[in-house]
């Protein structure tokens, strides 16, 4: 059994494992080639936070995709390098929006440079990844063009924020559908259809990947709570400080509606309050880690996670599909 890529994914079949290593080196060398611009300033921003690293989960979905068609297909490596190339641009914009001042275990680049460069940086990727899914037809184009207004709806309703009436849980839910969900939905899409796969195939892995992608964005919720910056890579409580209520805090307030409890009351009191004063965010961030609520989100990690195993029922027994459970396995691994 061999670990493949910073995810950590084991694959137990050593030729699926070649396949996969040789795939993610074509892809890394894909997105340093992607990010090279005539201006040398431009060539180190772009190439920030790729050169820091990160788990490819997106390009490594993509390639295990592709084995159920021809995984050399030409489309391949590239329609990988665009998915991740559209990421990492969201990251340099979502650094502006959270005033984040780490990302991936280095100075995000708004904290190193400033907003503008960070902001204009992000676009620069948009534009590279647009200009390789020219190369890939128009159906492409499109499938990326209809993720992208996903993923832009998915932002704005998390700043407008639930209308009256609506269960938060479920706008948030629907927020990381689009945010989160549909990006690594065409991960799964984009590998099978650019392996030739069977149209069949294609959308067993397009709905694993959205349920998949809600599951990881969970688990990231949990991880901005539970853990420390050497493991998550950016700084804990993130979302805390900036009012963003992820669904531990939604699970939290939910909690506190239904039973009345006090002490659920008064925590989140301390959350709606100024968290930008750091004594009061390490009080929050102590007192939600060893809240219930926590580990209500955990369990809706493992409930997406299982739905996202469910979807890939359909397809036939093989090494690739025994990864892709795996993966499953892995994104409740990462909320513990």
């Amino acid at each position: 059994m061999t670990v493949v890529g910073p995810f950590g994914l084991s694959v137990r079949d050593q030729a699926l494992e070649a396949d996969v290593q040789a795939g993610l080196a074509a892809v890394e060398e894909g997105l340093l080639d992607a990010t090279k611009s005539e201006v040398p300033f431009i060539t180190e921003a772009a190439q920030h936070l790729v050169r820091a690293g990160g788990k490819r989960f997106r390009p490594l979905l993509a390639l295990l995709a592709s084995q159920f068609g021809d995984p050399d297909s030409p489309g391949v490596v590239p329609a990988a390098v665009v998915v991740e190339l559209t990421h990492l641009a969201t990251l340099y914009h979502d650094d502006v929006m959270d005033e984040a001042d780490v990302r991936r275990g280095v100075p995000s680049a708004n904290h190193r440079w400033d907003n503008s460069v960070a902001v204009l940086t992000g676009d620069f990727l948009f534009a590279r990844a647009s200009h390789i899914l020219a190369d890939l037809g128009p159906d492409a184009v499109r499938i990326q063009a209809e993720a992208f207004e996903r993923l832009v709806t998915g932002q704005i309703l998390e700043t407008a924020g639930p209308r009256d009436g609506r269960d938060p849980v479920a706008h948030y839910l629907d927020v990381i559908g689009g945010k989160t969900g549909s990006l690594i939905a065409v991960a799964g899409r984009f590998g099978a259809m650019m392996s030739g796969a069977d149209e069949t195939v294609v959308t067993v892995l397009t709905q694993y990947g959205e349920r998949l992608g809600i599951a990881f964005q969970l688990a990231d919720d949990v991880l901005d709570i539970a853990s420390d910056s050497h493991e998550s890579g950016k700084t804990p409580g993130t979302d805390l400080r900036e009012g963003i209520p992820t669904l531990p805090v939604l699970r939290l307030r939910e909690r506190a509606e239904r039973l009345g409890d006090p002490d659920d009351l008064a925590l989140c009191e301390l959350l709606a309050s100024d968290l930008s004063d750091d004594a009061r965010h390490r009080e929050a961030l102590t007192r939600l880690r060893a809240h219930p609520a926590l580990e209500h989100a955990r369990k809706d990690t493992v409930r997406y996670a299982e739905d996202a195993r469910a979807a890939l029922d359909p397809l036939p027994e093989c090494d690739a599909k025994a990864a892709l459970v795996e993966l499953c396995d892995a994104v409740v691994h990462r909320a513990g």
